[in-house]
């Protein structure tokens, strides 16, 4: 459903109303509303809907692509203003691109209303896959631009991507991802950082990475969170000298990007971890939590939450999952938006894990006060045995503490995925409810879920996701208060 391809795709859409946390209530949730694409647009190939930012309530911007009517995808973004959806903008590519240009958007993010910027990569001419930022400025997109990768790129067989961008005020964002580098005997993926200043986006600079890399370390960066203009910090994961995976961190302070440390696992981690970050959230500058997996000296999966205070680094935790938990949960996230903070030690993320009898299921675990509680089961609608592989959590968003709402898929009684939204309501999760789809579908099948989910505000909240309308065919949906 949501793991990371190489063709991801979105849509346009209208809303509905929805209600989430608020405090002493339950909440609403009304049917969904189809996505509307452009003429002779096929539908979302895999049902793959990345991207959602909001600067404000009523204001959110959303992005992938389409397949249009010759069969190929296009890359597409369309914006919400005063909580009313307008016609999508098919994203022009850069002046390199290739005919099919194949654009895949992974992300986007707002620094202010009409001004957000959207990442991910294309194919140029000679075939190489390329990294572009398209900018919005004063509600108008001005169309992709290629990303000038560092020196050492590589010119032939590139594979440049960004993955994740955020936006600390308009024209102030950073991106993350990574390139093909110079390397004996082959390229290495190393992993790169661009920042727009002022509206202008900088060259991309190189990670610099923990000692004892290996010739080729493959990182992998997830997520930029950025607190301020010029102060963010990423996380993801690169390989060792002995060939084990670490989790990675970097961090920028005043616009100056420091070398990547190696993640400090917790004392059962194996000596081959198999460490990832996969998503963080920044309550200001040098204050930050991340989550992501890691192996135990048994080899079970664990969940684990890291800390970064005052600018340092903390060792991670192990995340303690619920009571029906296998003795290996073997942990899952995402890797959208799967933590939210609300202030500095009052966080939510959440994901899927293994139960004692085998079967998946979502979880969500709380930071109350910088201490991380034992995680809850993602309580289903009635008869739903479990989330299945392609369910759990997706995406996370906090508005206030104890007020949180998470987007998901899961199993019906039938067997057939289904989309669902969950609420906490004064520090309690709630149990979660189904999303009643457009025009009567079953369901959202293997690839579809809720995607995106947003509160700018407590009963101010925007959602994307996507459904199957055939057995071939998927299209998207909103969600929205506005």
């Amino acid at each position: 459903m949501k793991f990371l391809r190489t063709a991801l795709v979105f849509a346009a859409s209208v809303s509905a109303a929805i209600v989430p946390a608020l405090a002493g209530a339950a909440p609403v949730w009304p049917a969904s509303r189809i996505v509307l694409l452009p003429a002779g647009a096929k539908g979302v190939p895999s049902g793959y809907l990345p991207a959602l930012a909001c600067s404000s309530v009523g204001n959110c911007v959303a992005g992938g692509g389409y397949t249009n009517a010759a069969g190929t995808n296009e890359g597409l973004l369309f914006s919400q203003v005063n909580g009313a959806w307008r016609s999508p903008v098919t994203i022009t590519p850069p002046a390199n691109a290739a005919a099919i240009a194949g654009i895949n958007v992974f992300a986007d993010a707002c620094g202010a209303t009409g001004y957000c910027s959207a990442v991910g990569t294309y194919f140029d001419k000679s075939n190489n896959s390329q990294a572009f930022v398209d900018s919005e400025v004063g509600g108008v997109w001005r169309g992709a631009v290629a990303v000038a990768l560092p020196a050492n790129a590589v010119v032939s067989n590139q594979n440049a991507q960004l993955h994740s961008v955020a936006c600390s005020s308009g024209g102030n964002c950073s991106a993350v991802g990574t390139y093909s580098a110079k390397a004996s005997p082959l390229a290495a993926t190393e992993g790169l950082v661009v920042n727009e200043v002022a509206g202008v986006w900088q060259r991309a600079s190189e990670v610099r990475l923990p000692p004892g890399t290996n010739v080729n370390p493959f990182v992998l960066l997830n997520q930029v969170a950025c607190a301020s203009p010029g102060n963010c910090s990423a996380v993801g994961s690169y390989i060792d000298s002995n060939g084990a995976t670490h989790g990675l961190l970097v961090s920028e302070f005043a616009n100056r990007w420091l070398a990547g440390l190696a993640l400090a696992l917790p004392a059962n981690a194996s000596s081959f971890p198999d460490a990832s970050l996969s998503s963080i959230a920044c309550i200001s500058a040098g204050n930050c939590d991340a989550i992501g997996t890691y192996d135990n000296t048994q080899g079970d999966v664990e969940g684990l939450t890291v800390v970064q205070s005052s600018r340092s680094w903390k060792r991670a935790s192990a995340m303690a999952m619920p009571p029906s938990a296998a003795s290996n949960p073997r942990v899952f996230f995402y890797g959208f938006n799967g933590i939210s903070c609300s202030s500095l030690g009052n966080c939510s993320a959440g994901g899927q894990y293994r139960d004692s009898a085998g079967d998946y299921q979502g979880f969500m675990v709380n930071d109350v006060n910088s201490t991380w509680q034992v995680a809850d089961e993602l309580k289903l609608p009635a008869s739903a045995p479990q989330v299945g592989k392609n369910g759990g959590v997706v995406a996370l968003t906090c508005p206030s503490n104890g007020n949180c709402s998470a987007g998901a898929a899961y199993l019906d009684a039938t067997g057939n995925y289904q989309a669902v939204v969950v609420n906490r309501v004064n520090g309690t999760w709630l149990t979660g409810v189904k999303v009643t789809l457009p025009g009567g579908a079953t369901s959202v099948g293997v690839d579809g879920g809720v995607y995106g989910l947003i509160c700018k505000a407590v009963n101010q909240c925007t959602a994307t996701g996507s459904y199957q309308r055939t057995a071939t065919v998927y299209e998207g949906f909103t969600l929205s208060s506005n």
